[in-house]
């Protein structure tokens, strides 16, 4: 069963082939004002089916981009560095501290998911603000 996540209005559309059962928010100064619960997956596991009127917000010239739908604003989904392959949680370096991982996470916002169960979803809160 194919399960989609969409924005308010409908114009950002994206097959899922899963709700993840681990997610996580995070409390840095942008995702604490979107609000969003993120469930991480490859980019190959995505069918961006439309992405009408989907626009991007980067603090950090493009490395870390933030999707949302220029229609509605509904935050949905993210890219960023792999900064788990790199970092620990608590946001020590895994190895060598100051590396910029060159592959590329894919998150995707689970709050634009029509019902979800929320009991099967273990959600881990990042102290982003803090750590990074």
């Amino acid at each position: 069963m194919t399960i989609f996540a969409t924005c308010h209005c409908g114009a950002t559309r994206i097959a899922l082939p899963r709700i993840p059962t681990d997610a996580h928010t995070c409390n840095c100064t942008y995702c604490q004002r979107a609000g969003a619960v993120w469930g991480a997956f490859e980019e190959h596991e995505l069918d961006f089916q439309s992405l009408e009127g989907d626009t991007f917000y980067s603090a950090t010239e493009g490395l870390n981009e933030h999707h949302f739908c220029s229609k509605c604003g509904i935050q949905t989904w993210g890219t960023s560095p792999d900064w788990s392959s790199a970092y620990n949680n608590d946001g020590t370096p895994k190895g060598e501290p100051g590396v910029v991982p060159t592959a590329r996470s894919f998150m995707v916002n689970l709050n634009t998911i029509d019902d979800i169960d929320w009991s099967a979803v273990s959600i881990e809160r990042l102290d982003g603000r803090n750590n990074w």
